[in-house]
């Protein structure tokens, strides 16, 4: 199977999955290890090499591989069985893991495990896949999630999310990484799931498990830098890497430049082999601004393609991370885009963080908190839209138009944000329960997709700080630095005993204090059932189920409160929602008409963020034959009820 650059991994799996109904029959990665009937082949980009052996763990002697065009290396060994571990040895001399290994039991620097991926019995046959409309989102760490920390610890609590309300697990990344524990962002084998989650079919069982349950998988990858211990592409190819582009992490990858076409592959066959190889849902892509590619298509316009057409019949969804609002991710692939689902909306986080916190430090300095912040998104998607943002001294954003609201992902936490304290202190311990419940409210209704953190729907009091395990002491030094370094843009943190107290993120504490404490769904049960309620709530209410941000309207009450109204086909069944952060707000007289009840009815009050139940403090209907006056720091839910004829 041919790898051509630009649009043909689109073509070619096209042509090759007709009528097939077997995924796995219709896409194999085609590098490194694969497991045939009666051996294993073995395929590496190696241009930098004149010679490529194939070396056994605990066999003398190597197998050489033949050389073809272009710089890769193929061969192929009989008689060789999943389980056996293997190097490559370059030039006769140093020996290195495979580029494409699917596991290393020993970390990065040890030797690759053969796997048959096609040996797994998956159970998840009659799965769809998923498409954003519906979706909440779940972000969680595999390492802290549990405290065992691993893909089999993580499955019996699928049950839970999935009663509470989550349809879609979002998985931190996952690929191999040097030391005991690490964010997941310094992954250097690609291909291959950490050992420190489990073994080489643990991430499958998860997957499989998700499924069989009702939920959906996605994987955040990292396609624009590898970490700094334990890379050894290098080796192999001097072009994986450019210095014609700057990243804030690592150096970036070569998508456009000298040999391309073959680092393309690579990384688009990785995309492929997630999706195919683990029937994930699909995929959350790190920091999309600093994949650089001036080429004819962008790869990510050609990961777009090929990742669906593996998936077929399938449906996936690809999410951006990207932190200048680049609406081009979204935009389709025929008008000049990249084809994505959707992005993660910065701007609704950064706002509710001030609503929450009073702080407008760093890059919290170019919003208000205000409510009129939160309906312009609601109603329009980003609120940097092309304006002059002065934190970067430069404009931010582009113009929204047609994309529908389930493409706009919004949160109030994530594990950057959280872990962007100084302590790692959850939203839920900077501001009043009240508070917190109210605007959440608004969250979970509004017509974008949400997410939570992990741990968020039950108040959770553990810190999630950024924890990186490396054994070198100059890079644990310098990883310590940078993390001070970074936090100091806050002025707040700049200060010397700030600076003082920064966790260092090689130490052993800041990985185990980050572990969720599962107990604490029964301790905070109050907040936990909040959610619950919030998130059934969106899901049955037919009108708030359908996320048409054009097809409601709000208006300011007062500097801390607002109301936002949902337009049914019928004005008889609008629905209402009233959010005050603020104080007691006595609005009469009332002259907003978003507020006037259907003709021939009234606003049936139909939940509260004060039911005690939540831990309120009782609830008050805010509208009465007297008028509007609506409690502070609460959030009320109507719907548009007409009189009876009995009650006329």
């Amino acid at each position: 199977m041919t790898f051509v650059h630009y649009g043909t991994c689109y073509d070619m799996l096209c042509k090759n999955t007709q009528v097939v109904s077997n995924i796995q029959q219709r896409w194999r990665l085609e590098l490194g290890a694969e497991v045939r009937a009666d051996g294993v082949s073995f395929r590496v980009w190696a241009p930098k090499a004149r010679q490529v052996e194939v070396v056994l763990e605990n066999e003398l002697g190597a197998s050489p591989l033949r050389r073809e065009e272009n710089g890769y290396f193929i061969g192929f060994l009989p008689e060789v069985l999943p389980g056996a571990l293997y190097r490559y040895r370059l030039d006769g001399a140093h020996q290195y893991p495979d580029p494409c290994s699917r596991f290393q039991p020993h970390g990065p620097h040890g030797p690759s495990l053969i796997v048959d991926p096609f040996a797994f019995s998956w159970h998840d046959d009659a799965w769809q896949g998923i498409r954003m409309p519906g979706q909440v989102i779940y972000e969680m760490h595999i390492g802290t999630f549990t405290p065992t920390g691993t893909f089999d610890s993580a499955i019996p609590e699928f049950a839970e999310l999935k009663n509470i309300g989550i349809t879609t697990l979002e998985v931190m990344p996952v690929a191999e990484f040097a030391g005991r524990w690490n964010w997941g962002y310094d992954g250097v084998d690609l291909y291959a799931p950490t050992h420190n989650y489990g073994d080489a079919d643990a991430f499958r069982r998860f997957v499989d498990a998700a499924h069989q349950i009702g939920l959906g998988v996605i994987l955040d990858v990292v396609y624009n830098h590898l970490g700094p211990d334990g890379n050894y592409l290098s080796m192999f190819s001097d072009t994986y890497f450019t210095t014609c582009y700057k990243t804030d992490w690592g150096t970036a990858i070569n998508y456009d430049g000298p040999d391309s076409s073959h680092v393309r592959e690579f990384f688009l066959r990785n995309a492929c082999y997630w999706i195919s190889e683990f029937h994930l849902d699909g995929l959350r892509i790190d920091a999309t601004q600093n994949i650089y590619d001036s080429g004819p298509l962008h790869i990510l316009a050609e990961l777009s393609e090929c990742t669906r057409a593996a998936a077929s019949p399938r449906t996936i969804v690809l999410i951006a991370e990207n932190e200048p609002q680049d609406i081009t991710c979204t935009t389709p692939v025929s008008k000049g885009g990249y084809g994505l689902d959707a992005m993660w909306n910065d701007d609704f986080h950064h706002s509710t963080q001030v609503a929450f916190t009073g702080r407008r430090e760093a890059y919290y300095t170019d919003y208000r908190g205000h409510p009129q912040e939160w309906l312009s998104m609601i109603k329009r998607g980003f609120l940097y839209q092309g304006q002059r943002y002065q934190w970067q001294k430069q404009s931010r954003g582009t113009v929204v138009t047609d994309e529908p609201a389930s493409s706009f992902v919004i949160f109030t936490q994530n594990h950057d944000q959280i872990a962007n304290t100084l302590h790692g202190e959850r939203l839920s311990l900077l501001t009043s329960p009240a508070r917190y419940r109210a605007l959440t409210t608004l969250m979970l209704l509004a017509p974008q997709t949400p997410m939570l953190f992990m741990g968020q729907e039950f108040g959770a009091t553990t810190p999630f700080l950024f924890f990186a395990d490396h054994c070198d002491a100059a890079l644990r030094e310098s990883v310590y630095e940078g993390r001070r370094e970074f936090l100091s843009q806050f002025p707040s943190y700049s200060s010397r005993e700030a600076q003082a107290a920064v966790p260092n993120p090689c130490a052993p504490e800041s990985f185990t204090r980050s572990k969720l404490d599962l107990s604490q769904r029964e301790t905070y049960a109050q907040i936990y059932a909040f959610h619950q309620d919030v998130l059934r709530l969106r899901r049955a209410d037919a009108v708030i189920a359908c996320q048409d941000r054009r097809q409601l309207d709000g208006a300011i009450l007062s500097p801390d409160a607002v109301v936002v109204r949902f337009f049914a086909p019928s004005q008889d069944e609008d629905r209402l929602l009233v959010v005050n952060l603020g104080a007691d707000l006595d609005y009469r007289p009332a002259p907003e008409p978003l507020l006037a009840p259907p003709s021939q009815g009234y606003w049936h009050l139909c939940w509260s963020s004060d039911d005690p139940r939540y831990g309120g403090p009782g609830i008050i209907n805010p509208c009465d034959a007297n008028g509007w006056h609506i409690p502070g720091a609460s959030a009320t839910f109507f719907v548009a009820q007409v009189l009876s004829n009995s009650e006329h």
